[in-house]
């Protein structure tokens, strides 16, 4: 079945920075089953895929506007992520049985031959990346394991053991360090040498799970996304520990992609929204919840502060946190809400009475609180998102099996 394109603006996809938004300029329909991950080629002008009909499909606009599939290869599990190399044409799929396989494309992406099959774990593969300079395929899947391979001789170098299920993979070629989130919400970062991983150490700081990692090499940041519906960012080339939060979704954070040039980074998640966060901007750290057995301010007990509620004959409160200090705080103390943009919160959050002060009188002495992102509707839940920066576009694949190309040069800028 061919792929239906429906473009805004004639049958070639348009290129316009006229609105400082996302325009869509194609739509390509008629996979026959759930995507699971996609990728841009040729500028937009094909499509990979990989569903869970057991076939990867390289898709190739036509004269007439519609994507027909040029490729569409069966395999003997369901393929679950993939890692597309343009400049090698190099293909390397994660299957659901836990292999990977090694394919070559054809220079006219008309066909694909299988090179090498790596029996690299036993179930789900969740993530894969090729890094050509060392010659290394690194894998993660739902088995706790992350392991990598030489693809000259198909030999395993190495593997690691997670706490939990590996949900998530990014990898710093220059400095060989690789980092692997998991369902428990960690993210471990280990150095690849030739003779196996060191674990350097352990990042915590979401309470869902792991579901996408980004990394800024200019400025070695460290982007994950969450089913707790936050962002974190993570100074690793800093050296001081320092996490920044995003909040701008109302659910799970799916895909994530970063523009090393505007320095932007794109999230999207099942809300159907997709955010620019301004990561040129100068943020602040987001604190340390602080503990307490008594609210900081009016100094009322917590409900499990039995003995202070005895001494002072009263009932205990529920322990809150503002979200700008940090500080313990009962609910009549931090009944206010604002957004704090330069802290990652775009939306409404609990803030201390005293924060709330602070920041009304910000905005009375003409500081400018302006939000720090930029949020669009993209009608479908996201799976996955790529983003080809050199031209501009933005690719989005949905729950509803549809794949839709944005035009966000304007954006980039």
């Amino acid at each position: 079945m061919a792929a239906e394109i429906k473009p805004l603006r004639g049958a070639q996809p348009a290129r316009t920075a006229a609105a400082d938004k996302p325009v869509l300029v194609s739509k390509v329909e008629g996979s026959p089953d759930d995507i699971n991950a996609a990728s841009l080629i040729n500028g937009g002008e094909g499509v990979i895929s990989v569903s869970d009909d057991k076939s990867v499909r390289i898709w190739q606009r036509r004269d007439s506007g519609q994507y027909w599939p040029s490729v569409c290869h069966f395999l003997p599990s369901i393929p679950t992520t993939f890692h597309f190399l343009a400049e090698l044409r190099c293909l390397f799929l994660g299957l659901d049985n836990g292999s990977v396989i090694e394919f070559t494309a054809a220079p006219d992406y008309n066909s694909i031959t299988q090179v090498r099959e790596y029996l690299s774990h036993k179930i789900r593969v969740t993530g894969v990346i090729y890094c050509p300079i060392a010659k290394w395929v690194l894998s993660a899947a739902s088995d706790k394991f992350f392991v990598y391979h030489c693809t000259s001789s198909g030999r395993r170098l190495g593997g690691h053991q997670c706490s939990a299920w590996c949900t998530a993979l990014q990898y710093d070629a220059k400095s060989r360090h690789v980092f692997v989130g998991d369902y428990g919400g960690q993210i471990t970062m280990l150095k690849l040498e030739e003779t196996g991983p060191q674990v350097i150490t352990v990042l915590k700081g979401h309470n869902g799970s792991i579901r996408s990692l980004a990394w800024d090499v200019e400025r070695q940041l460290l982007f994950s996304g969450s089913f707790d519906q936050s962002v974190i960012v993570w100074d690793i080339g800093g050296g001081k520990g320092t996490a920044f939060e995003l909040q701008g979704h109302t659910s799970k954070v799916i895909s994530l992609v970063y523009c090393k040039k505007s320095h932007q980074l794109i999230s999207g998640g099942e809300d159907a929204i997709v955010v620019f966060w301004d990561m040129k901007a100068n943020r602040q750290e987001t604190p340390e919840w602080l503990q307490s057995d008594i609210c900081q301010y009016c100094e009322r007990p917590f409900f499990w502060n039995i003995k202070a509620m005895m001494d002072q004959k009263q009932i205990g409160l529920r322990q809150h946190h503002c979200r700008k200090c940090g500080k313990a705080v009962c609910d009549n103390c931090s009944s206010k809400r604002s957004c704090i943009p330069v802290m990652g919160f775009e939306f409404d959050v609990r803030v201390c009475d005293k924060c709330h002060s602070t920041i009304s009188d910000q905005e009375l002495n003409g500081e400018n609180r302006q939000s720090l992102a930029k949020f669009h509707e993209v009608k479908h839940s996201i799976v996955n998102m790529d983003l080809d920066e050199e031209n501009g576009i933005l690719l989005t694949v949905g729950q509803d099996r549809i794949m839709k190309i944005w035009e966000v040069s304007s954006m980039l800028n």
